[in-house]
């Protein structure tokens, strides 16, 4: 099986015209296709503002049913151009039902699985709990899914604070972790806490790849809207931990990069975290606190 994969992080922002969003996403997916992208990679929530700002019922109205004719047409999209994606949606489960979801679509047009948002914040102005019912722990739970030539662990957004989540996602043979995102600096704050805040959002994923040997990606939006300005910065780090490719804080790109999946061999024969995790001693995690 080839090792090595090229693949493409969608950074862009987002406006209140929904239609105009999925154009613009939808054709950078084309475009990535022409450079040669194998696999796509959405942003959070793509297809709209971040509306967890405030709560509103309304807002309900954005979400999809998946399937779906906005999955119909990723399929599409991803049988003609010959590319693999995950793509990150608000969908509707049922009534009163709502999850925040990555879809996994292969190149064939095949939606294979779909992963629901574990861990959902709510802080000022990122108010989740409101839309959003976490993933249930086994339907379908943590996902790894083979897309193409790559095993795609698929988390989202707060996901990415949680080593649990990762290394869970990890254990089921993911080679790439995804995190598509939607964070920035919110005006409330004093611009170094901002800056800090993206230092350790950075650091934090960086540490998910030393530790479970894997690369990471996170797909973060740009813009301005409402009391949050987004930072961009979508990365990819390799299983060393180290960029291998960043975007800017404040322009919409299609930042790709080859990834070898052979260099998760190499580090882990470097570092065998899997080969001396201590298993027997770790039933305590399943507690909430241990003082």
């Amino acid at each position: 099986m080839p090792q090595t994969t090229r693949i493409a992080l969608l950074q862009h922002a987002c406006t209140d015209d929904v239609a105009a969003n999925i154009a613009k996403a939808h054709q950078m997916m084309r475009d990535a296709a022409k450079d040669g992208a194998k696999l796509v990679l959405t942003q959070e929530l793509y297809t709209s503002l971040y509306f967890c700002q405030i709560e509103d019922p309304a807002l309900f109205d954005l979400a999809v049913s998946i399937p779906g004719a906005l999955t119909d047409e990723l399929c599409d999209i991803a049988k003609s151009s010959k590319i693999n994606m995950v793509a990150s949606l608000f969908e509707r489960r049922d009534a009163g039902l709502y999850h925040n979801t990555s879809v996994c679509i292969d190149d064939t047009g095949t939606l294979v699985n779909r992963y629901r948002k574990m861990h959902i914040p709510d802080d000022p102005g990122f108010y989740e709990k409101f839309y959003f019912t976490p993933g249930d722990p086994q339907n379908p739970g943590y996902q790894a899914t083979q897309l193409g030539d790559i095993n795609v662990g698929t988390l989202i957004c707060w996901d990415q604070w949680y080593p649990e989540a990762a290394r869970l996602t990890a254990l089921r043979g993911a080679q790439l972790l995804e995190y598509p995102t939607a964070i920035g600096y919110w005006k409330g704050e004093p611009p170094e806490e901002g800056a800090r805040q993206r230092d350790a959002w950075i650091t934090m994923q960086r540490s998910h790849a030393i530790a479970n040997g894997c690369f990471v990606a996170a797909i973060n939006r740009i813009g301005s809207e409402g009391d949050i300005t987004f930072w961009g910065s979508s990365f990819i780090a390799d299983p060393g931990g180290q960029i291998i490719a960043q975007a800017s804080d404040h322009q919409e790109e299609i930042l790709i990069a080859d990834i070898d999946t052979k260099q998760i061999e190499t580090v882990r024969r470097m570092w065998p975290f899997f080969r001396d995790r201590r298993i027997d001693t770790f039933d305590e995690l399943q507690q909430r606190w241990l003082k």
